[in-house]
């Protein structure tokens, strides 16, 4: 039916940090709180009403526990980038996310970054209510 994935969450993402009002030091030190819904993926043959929108709500209440059992901590946020000249990102809406913006189309490869010229929307899930206390404490 589909896949979905989830790994560390990006190292500079400027649309993010400035909505948490990140220092240097504070990603620096908290930027292992945050993860990346890297891969999301529902074959378009499949057609269940409001699937797309179940999948994130389970699967964020899902990778929360097993991140902690695995890492030894757990996640406060999730981020994701749906790419702006395909998709709309209805399902992150449906399920809550929270959109904060676009990105510039810039990536990175290894510790180089390069203009790809595909924006990406930006989207956050909040996984617990005091999740700026987490992320702001130096």
């Amino acid at each position: 039916m589909g896949c979905i994935g989830f790994a560390d969450g990006v190292l500079k993402l400027n649309t993010r940090d400035k909505w948490i009002g990140w220092s240097v030091e504070e990603r620096e030190k908290n930027l292992k709180l945050v993860i990346n819904n890297n891969r999301f993926l529902l074959l378009p043959w499949v057609k269940v009403k409001n699937l797309a929108s179940k999948v994130l709500s389970i699967s964020a209440k899902e990778v929360q526990k097993d991140w902690e059992k695995y890492y030894k901590y757990k996640p406060v946020l999730i981020e994701t980038f749906v790419h702006a000249g395909k998709f709309i990102g209805t399902c992150y809406k449906a399920a809550n996310w929270i959109y904060l913006g676009r990105t510039l189309g810039k990536g990175r490869c290894g510790m180089r970054y390069y203009v790809h010229n595909q924006p990406k929307h930006v989207y956050i899930y909040i996984l617990c209510r005091d999740y700026l206390s987490f992320l702001k404490c130096k």
